[in-house]
């Protein structure tokens, strides 16, 4: 079993894996999203809130992750078409829609990051 490593937000001790994905999603809420969001070194802004909550709210109400091709249509009703690229995803989250947006919107590691595919 992997290393496990915990988070510490506010008085909370939250439990997450060896790369800081959160282990329990229900321990989520926006100042954790904003400590994850600092540890790997992602200046939210409105955008990436955007994604962010749009993952939450899609898992919340579907039990699973949304792929990248969700996310982008999202993007498009909320930020126009010129913004909802791929290219644009990546350059709000430089190493992968599953590796940094789920990670800071509090999911479980994807089982497979196709989702940046």
């Amino acid at each position: 079993m992997g290393l496990f490593m915990t988070y510490l937000v506010d008085t909370r001790t939250l439990a997450v894996d060896n790369e800081g994905f959160l282990l329990y999603p229900d321990d989520w809420d926006e100042t954790v999203a904003q400590v994850i969001a600092d540890s790997i070194h992602i200046e939210m802004s409105d955008e990436h809130w955007m994604v962010v909550r749009f993952v939450r709210e899609y898992f919340e109400q579907n039990q699973r992750v949304p792929e990248t091709r969700r996310a982008l249509k999202a993007m498009t009703q909320a930020l126009g078409k010129e913004k909802a690229t791929r290219k644009y995803l990546y350059r709000l989250f430089p190493y992968g829609f599953g590796q940094q947006a789920c990670k800071i919107a509090g999911m479980r590691k994807p089982l497979k990051l196709m989702l940046d595919m």
